[in-house]
């Protein structure tokens, strides 16, 4: 057999004209094993996969002239007629070319794959400990309850079900959603209104587009305040103005004085600070959001994991037409799940409704059946306690340990979520070379300037410092393995 423009595969040089000879070629031998292997009526088919497989990955270079039809089909014991469908296939797609009495050759137009398959998932960093805030223990995942639930759910679903399903999200989603919403969260909920989306990201996403849509170009967002919305609303063209927040929450005034008529809001547990907004700024902040005619975006990330008393219910709740909604199972079950909830004005929905088909044609319909099935069966409440208990006893432990490692440090925020904000005694500083010396020893910190553009030059530390996706044991060793690294300052 003889393939032309390229060195046989046993290592055969190639001649003078450009024609390389020899026994079969290792390639042909795989093709070979494959063929023989596969039932008769699939044998077509694999030959076609392994050709193509091999120009992709570059092993059959552009150029290269392949056995005719006859010689191939006599290598690997298959008829001529199955070689020649497979050439006529190739041809067809572009992987090969051919001309009348010229023979067949490896085309121009491949290129070859990339040699690995990147993951470009976020990952832990890999430290001895880690403190960096903003993951909940995945571990606690009801993995038996939803296998369960997804057997059950399978089963029953309907046929027509698995079409393209309402861009809202699912009927009996919404309505267990507004059910838990509103007994939870104190939010007002119609189901109607209720849009199913892939984790706040997108509702926000999705309010943007909205707000640019009726002219505005500026949001408002708390400072400090997660350093990721910024990027999420200017995907939508916004650009984001940051707003003092204060010991009761973010300043009006400031929003006022900024001239923007629609802000981003964490009033449940303020990311990062740790603060809830009072009552009197949840009263100033609608009052302002009427007097511009605007819109307060309110992200409950974290709204069930209060444990010191009952959680303070959604702002929303208190005027629905002026306070867009948003929350997520992505710190509560697992953000993998990609589910989250919208519920905004009711001006808005129609149009975000319309943009959210448009966008996605609706989210994965089986997922959103099981996620109406563990809420409806209690499911849901039985893993937030689970939660809510593991994850007391977690903080309870981080706040011990710095008390016992790092004396006089203090912890600021009310007993709820998933992280504290810590200031270290002034004998640690200055920040920059603490965070330096605990990341030479493999602890991995985040600190609160990097959530701000509010930074007090006094150079004390301040971390904002997540426990929930450790055992209390790895956050006692993770506290010991800091306190060592950077000794007494």
């Amino acid at each position: 057999m003889t393939v032309s423009g390229t060195t046989s595969g046993d290592g055969a040089a190639g001649r003078g004209d450009g024609t390389a000879t020899g026994s079969p070629t290792a390639w042909t031998d795989a093709w070979d094993v494959l063929l023989a292997s596969a039932p008769a009526r699939r044998r077509g088919r694999v030959l076609q996969s392994a050709l193509r497989e091999a120009v992709r990955s570059g092993r059959l270079a552009a150029g290269t002239r392949l056995p005719s039809s006859r010689e191939l089909a006599a290598d690997l014991g298959v008829s001529r007629g199955l070689v020649t469908d497979a050439y006529e296939q190739l041809t067809a797609e572009g992987y090969l070319r051919s001309g009348h009495g010229s023979g067949t050759w490896v085309g121009d137009a491949v290129r070859a794959a990339a040699p690995a398959v990147r993951d470009r998932a976020p990952h832990p960093p890999g430290a001895r400990a880690d403190f960096v805030p903003g993951t909940p223990d995945l571990s606690l995942f009801p993995r038996a309850a939803w296998g369960a639930a997804h057997r059950t759910v399978l089963a029953r679903l309907p046929h027509r079900a698995l079409g393209y399903p309402d861009p809202r999200g699912l009927p009996e989603l919404r309505t267990a959603l507004a059910a838990l919403l509103t007994r939870r969260r104190g939010v007002v909920a119609d189901p109607e209104r209720l849009l199913v989306c892939s984790g706040v990201a997108q509702a926000m996403t999705l309010l943007g587009f909205a707000l640019h849509r009726r002219g505005a170009r500026t949001v408002g967002v708390e400072d400090p305040g997660s350093p990721e919305n910024v990027a999420v609303l200017g995907s939508a063209g916004l650009r984001t103005v940051p707003l003092p927040v204060d010991s009761e929450g973010l300043v009006p005034g400031a929003a006022a004085r900024a001239g923007v008529r629609a802000v981003l809001t964490t009033p449940a547990h303020q990311y990062p600070s740790g603060i809830a907004y009072s009552a009197a700024r949840r009263t100033e902040l609608l009052d302002w959001a009427r007097s511009v005619d605007g819109l307060v975006l309110e992200d409950d990330y974290d709204g069930d994991f209060r444990y010191d008393r009952a959680p303070v219910g959604a702002l929303q709740g208190l005027d629905p037409e002026r306070v867009a909604y948003m929350g997520s199972v992505s710190k509560s079950m697992a953000p993998g799940l990609r589910i989250g909830w919208l519920l905004a004005p009711e001006e808005l929905t129609e149009e975000l409704v319309e943009r959210k088909r448009t966008m996605d044609l609706g989210n994965p319909v089986l997922e959103q059946a099981l996620l109406a099935d563990f809420v409806e069966q209690g499911g849901y409440d039985r893993h937030l306690r689970r939660c809510r208990l593991a994850y007391q006893r977690r903080r309870d432990t981080l706040i011990a340990a710095l008390d016992e490692h790092f004396p006089g440090t203090g912890v600021s925020g009310i007993s709820a979520g998933l992280h504290v904000i810590a200031l270290l005694p002034g004998r640690y500083g200055p920040e920059a070379r603490f965070l330096e010396r605990a990341a030479g020893a493999g602890v991995a910190l985040r600190a609160l300037a990097y959530h701000g553009t509010a930074r007090p030059e006094d150079g004390r530390v301040r971390l904002v410092m997540g426990y929930a996706h450790q055992s209390p044991s790895e956050i006692t060793r993770g506290v010991r393995l800091l306190a060592e690294a950077v000794g007494r300052g």
